[in-house]
């Protein structure tokens, strides 16, 4: 029973939502929107089994899911139509890779110092393990990171001469996602110290020998085995990611990290054999609804006040600011308009559903309060809402339909 009303609630409720409105909202933030809602009114739905044990498992293998297909996307071109090959702008990999380490620096490190100085000397802002510069640098990492599954969804929808802007976007927001994971694991074991190294037993050892062992069988499975049975490569996909998720786990980090990491670690002809995308996209819109919409409902109602939604409401500024200053500054591609360069800064201040896992790891592992939660779930549903305006109107098209 509980079960069933979860589904309904979390996921068949914001799908028909999404519907009934013509899609102009993105699916992934509504299944947020009912959680906070309930947070907030306090409805009496524990009565009903919400949020059931079912539920919150099967929520969790479809974040996992997502966590392992966002690595698997770094070895395909996400968003691209496999029938169209969309012109881009001349650029290089070196100039991308600048433009996407900038368009992380500046949203970071303003982020952060603006976090220490503005909002950490608040009592609700420090966060409960004490670590003031960690609580704010994770702020920042929220602020800094774009949504890939989401990005990916509204990349797609585009008109087609707005794509190339899209696909530039998206190539930019796969190393986002890279940097978001990598900063994740650095800020949880600058959190933990030096404790994070003593007290190793034999499940850490193994974890880092399982680690490198899965580098090295990656780099001989590219090598020799080229052309595998697809059979092969879906029996190997799950003992992957239960790997993976295993090693981090044991290291002290987030089972999530485990699972992007064993994505990214795939060998890359297998994974381009894969329906990637589509398997993303059913987790997305039938399965993930559930951890997201409990995520919603976790936020301390008393947390979310008007103070803290004058914080969200600064952070979405921050964040829009120092990610479109940043592509204006150093574009990905050198030929690219002003308002192109706007348009490439629009899609990658979405935030999506990234930023909500990263901010619910960060709180659960009490590097960031209450408060501080609360204001990033809410600065993740505004930014993914205002990113399908903001492209029209540096763009200057007609609408998409948000997918």
């Amino acid at each position: 029973m509980g079960l069933i009303a979860d589904v309904g609630l979390f996921v068949l409720v914001p799908w028909l939502a999404w519907r009934l409105l013509g899609r102009v909202i993105p699916i992934a933030v509504l299944p947020i929107i009912v959680g906070i809602l309930l947070a907030v009114t306090q409805w009496p739905i524990a009565r009903l089994g919400i949020p059931s044990a079912s539920g919150d498992a099967i929520g969790w293998v479809a974040v996992l899911i997502l966590a392992f297909t966002a690595g698997l996307e770094m070895w395909q071109h996400p968003g691209e139509d496999p029938n169209e090959v969309p012109v881009l702008p001349a650029t290089s990999l070196p100039r991308l890779l600048g433009s996407a380490l900038v368009a992380l620096a500046i949203p970071f490190a303003v982020g952060s110092l603006l976090v220490h100085a503005v909002l950490m000397p608040l009592p609700q802002w420090r966060a409960p393990n004490g670590h003031d510069w960690i609580g704010a640098m994770s702020v920042g990492l929220c602020i800094a990171v774009s949504a890939l599954p989401v990005l990916i969804g509204i990349v797609r929808e585009l008109a087609p001469a707005d794509r190339p802007i899209g696909q530039l976007a998206l190539r930019l927001a796969v190393v986002d996602d890279m940097a978001l994971w990598t900063g994740l694991a650095t800020l949880q074991f600058a959190a933990d110290g030096a404790a994070a190294l003593h007290g190793w037993q034999r499940a850490q050892f193994l974890a880092v020998l399982l680690l490198g062992g899965m580098v090295a069988v990656s780099g001989w499975a590219t090598r020799r085995v080229r052309h595998p049975p697809l059979w092969l490569v879906w029996m190997v996909l799950p003992a992957w990611l239960a790997a993976g998720s295993w090693a981090s786990m044991q290291l002290g980090l987030h089972e999530l990290i485990g699972a992007y990491l064993a994505g990214a670690l795939m060998p890359p002809r297998w994974v381009r054999r894969l329906p990637v995308e589509q398997v993303g996209t059913f987790s997305l819109i039938w399965l993930a609804p559930l951890f997201f919409g409990h995520s919603g409902m976790h936020i301390n109602g008393h947390a979310l006040t008007f103070p803290s939604v004058l914080a969200s409401l600064l952070l979405v500024v921050v964040s829009i600011a120092t990610k479109l200053a940043a592509v204006a500054l150093y574009p990905p591609a050198p030929a690219l308009s002003g308002r192109q360069r706007l348009a490439v800064g629009t899609l990658l201040q979405c935030k999506g559903l990234m930023e909500i896992v990263a901010a619910t790891i960060l709180h659960q592992r009490g590097m960031i309060s209450d408060f501080a939660y609360a204001s990033l779930m809410l600065l993740a549903v505004i930014s993914t809402l205002l990113t399908g305006p903001m492209f029209r109107l540096f763009e200057g098209r007609p609408a998409p339909r948000a997918g």
